[in-house]
């Protein structure tokens, strides 16, 4: 497994050794030993979690405070997502900064997120399924989120503003400022 760093402190993109031959594909999705010694941060994670999304939805963006925070780890099965990070960590030196990462069935990577940052992404292609590892449970009343328009981030979703589809949820989420 190789890892590479984002422009977020901390948050990065893993990448597995991908075994393909006329049958099809193998592949580790997770090791913890390995995963430790890449990321260099103590992290036992704790729930997964699976979504189906078609083309047009975005899902975020969302975190959990206090001490229901959530370290992830995500991968997309089939399809492909644009993968958000957004750091909310006020003594990071990537404050309110985001990246974004083409997660697919066919790449194979996984975008690592620590905790103290919101989640969220964009499904660019029908049927896509996308699963992530947490380090904590959920917690309904720890549960918040930012908008996923919010100008002060500005982020470039890759999906066309009128083919976007939302929960209501999610549309009702406060802007940062």
């Amino acid at each position: 497994m190789t890892i590479t760093e984002t422009k977020l402190k901390d948050c990065v993109i893993l990448s597995p050794p991908v075994f393909q031959d006329n049958r099809g594909y193998f592949f580790e999705s997770f090791n913890q030993e390995v995963f430790q010694r890449l990321c260099g941060q103590p992290v036992s994670f704790v729930q997964d979690n699976q979504s189906y999304s078609g083309y047009g939805v975005i899902r975020g963006l969302h975190f959990q405070t206090g001490e229901y925070a959530q370290a992830k780890l995500i991968r997309v099965i089939c399809g492909k997502v644009l993968d958000i990070a957004v750091d909310l960590r006020p003594a990071s030196p990537t404050y309110l900064q985001w990246t974004g990462v083409e997660l697919s069935g066919k790449n194979h990577l996984q975008l690592f997120i620590p905790r103290g940052f919101a989640h969220g992404f964009s499904v660019l292609e029908n049927g896509t399924i996308l699963a992530y590892k947490c380090d904590n449970y959920y917690d309904k009343a720890s549960e918040r989120g930012v908008r996923y328009d919010d100008p002060t981030l500005n982020i470039d979703w890759q999906v066309p503003e009128k083919e976007r589809i939302l929960s209501e949820k999610d549309q009702a989420l406060p802007f940062l400022r």
